[in-house]
């Protein structure tokens, strides 16, 4: 059922137990089950397989027996990022391989340069993008990371149907390099990707990122695209002109022993609710108030998006105190308490 803009599903009625062979009456069924390689053919032709049943492959896209080949969704290539076999089922991927496979079998050499992995997929009115590795991934491998957050309209603020675009980047903190992002919104997630996309296959880092010159006319963009800014923020925490803090950081601390130092003005209080047990004062009157600020405690500072948090974090990192900025502001902070409450 729709109204105003949301979707309301009706509690699914059982009416015999689903795992007997029941039935479950609901408004909708979303399966979310994956893909398994069909490799029935390959292994029965003896052709080596991966550890996830994906055919084994070499750059040239050639199986364990050399004049047989294989691409597409049953085939393991390596992850761009790890540099291990893993299975990718999209389409731009298959595509390069097949005509990686037809050049190899006519003796034109050409070799495969594995997977990222870039996707989108529509869900009812939101694009969700990906490119690279997720956090999840980089935990499991071990790979030392940081991330941060932008919250951004997608076009020119004052040009009528602008709409968010949320990005989570991900690099590494030593270097820059590109490790993955994220991305959701209604419009222009695909172009974000894409760039970000482009950007790590080609060895850019996060530095490069905010150089990128590109396109610009406010039905279009923002004079700084989301990926520009996601660049400068990354880049700003590699050169220590911000410390930056994550939800997960403020939420282990002990209750009291730090201070919540919420910037927002009172209207957006109001608007979009408060970040719990905070300290209010605008940015505007910070200066004026900063006797109000333990100096014996980290002071956490919280915005809407993080933007104004890094002007915030200037002034009393300038003060002396002991201060961090909270990446992505209180949008990440709803999403992700929110998540955390289901």
């Amino acid at each position: 059922h729709q109204q105003k803009g949301m979707i309301s599903l009706s509690p699914p009625t059982i009416c015999n137990s689903a795992s007997e062979g029941g039935f479950l009456q609901t408004d909708m069924v979303i399966l979310a089950i994956g893909v398994k390689p069909e490799n029935s053919l390959a292994t029965g032709a003896g052709l080596a397989v991966g550890k996830r049943g994906g055919i084994s492959v070499n750059a040239c896209m050639q199986t364990s027996i050399p004049d047989i080949y294989a691409v597409g969704d049953a085939v393991e290539t390596p992850d761009f990022v790890f540099q291990e076999p893993a299975n990718f089922p999209l389409a731009g991927p298959a595509n390069r391989q097949g005509r990686i496979a037809a050049d190899n079998m006519l003796d034109r050499h050409s070799l495969y340069h594995g997977s990222q992995g870039t996707s989108i997929c529509k869900v009812f009115s939101l694009s969700i993008g990906s490119v690279g590795a997720n956090e999840k991934q980089l935990k499991v491998h071990g790979t030392r990371y940081e991330k941060v957050y932008v919250h951004a309209a997608d076009h020119a603020g004052y040009y009528p149907g602008a709409t968010m675009i949320s990005l989570k980047l991900l690099f590494s903190p030593d270097t820059g390099k590109i490790l993955g992002a994220q991305a959701s919104g209604k419009k222009g997630v695909d172009k974000r990707i894409d760039v970000l996309s482009v950007a790590q296959r080609a060895g850019l880092t996060v530095n490069d990122l905010e150089h990128l010159e590109l396109t610009y006319a406010p039905p279009f963009n923002s004079a700084r695209d989301v990926v520009n800014q996601a660049g400068m923020v990354a880049t700003n925490v590699m050169k220590g002109d911000t410390v930056i803090c994550h939800v997960s950081d403020v939420l282990q601390r002990e209750p009291g022993s730090y201070c919540l130092l919420d910037i927002r003005s009172p209207a957006e209080l109001k608007q979009f609710g408060e970040y719990p047990d905070a300290l209010s004062i605008p940015l505007d009157s910070l200066r004026e108030n900063l006797g109000k600020l333990p100096k014996d405690k980290e002071i956490f500072i919280g915005c809407q998006s993080g933007l104004r948090g890094h002007v915030a974090y200037r002034i009393l990192q300038a003060h002396g105190f002991r201060t961090y900025n909270l990446s992505g502001g209180f949008i990440t902070w709803q999403t992700v308490t929110e998540s955390m409450s289901k």
